[in-house]
């Protein structure tokens, strides 16, 4: 009886030390799971969200569609060209005349970049300020200095804490002001990034006959 009770003890430690094996590799399978998800959501950035941009107390409002290194600007200005699409990819930025059906080819320039990350391009100093609530995401003030070339920058920064995300930039000397609102992250369709098929290079329609077949390949 008593050797059936010392077997009984030995098989229940037994048990015991394969169960905690087996919690700990679960464990470390959340945590590297965590960590994989954490980077891939640090590498891909796929959000829409309204802009709205105040350049020496001119005020603009467009709707942003954005996945990493390309990004579509519906614009609601008055003018020929209602649509952006920058192709940060291809080095180039796409400006659609939707009513003419013509697009227009131009280069992409640094300077086009949307400021959506946390940290800013060239930033040297940051400074937390205060806190606030900006459409309903608790969120961080900061004074960020940025070195632009051979020029320094001081920005204030509206950093939302819990998507981390800055919902307010503004220069220090008020003259350049941009906002977001309605950020929502979610995937994208690749559309929004292509030119229409039924679009022609304003290029080649300024050049050819108006007979003549358009050139332009769909993308």
């Amino acid at each position: 009886m008593t050797m059936c009770i010392k077997q009984t003890g030995k098989f229940d430690r037994v048990i015991g030390k394969i169960r905690r094996m087996c919690l700990w590799k679960l464990a470390g399978s959340a945590l590297a799971l965590t960590a994989t998800i954490g980077i891939m959501d640090a590498a891909a950035l796929e959000f829409t969200a309204d802009q709205i941009t105040k350049i020496n107390g001119r005020t603009q409002k467009s709707n942003i569609f954005y996945r990493d290194n390309m990004w579509r600007i519906e614009h609601h200005t008055m003018g020929p060209v209602n649509i952006s699409i920058v192709r940060k990819d291809k080095q180039v930025v796409w400006l659609l005349l939707s009513r003419m059906k013509h697009f227009k080819t131009v280069p992409y320039k640094a300077e086009q970049d949307l400021k959506v990350f946390e940290h800013l391009e060239g930033e040297v100093t940051r400074e937390e300020i205060g806190t606030e609530t900006r459409e309903g995401h608790p969120t961080t003030l900061y004074e960020v200095t940025v070195k632009e070339g051979e020029r320094t920058e001081v920005y204030y920064q509206w950093l939302a804490t819990d998507i981390h995300f800055p919902m307010k930039l503004a220069k220090k000397d008020g003259s350049w002001i941009v906002e977001y609102q309605h950020v929502k992250f979610r995937p994208l369709i690749d559309y929004l990034f292509q030119l229409p098929l039924n679009f022609e290079p304003l290029e080649e329609f300024d050049h050819q006959p108006a007979a003549a077949e358009p050139n332009h390949q769909p993308m």
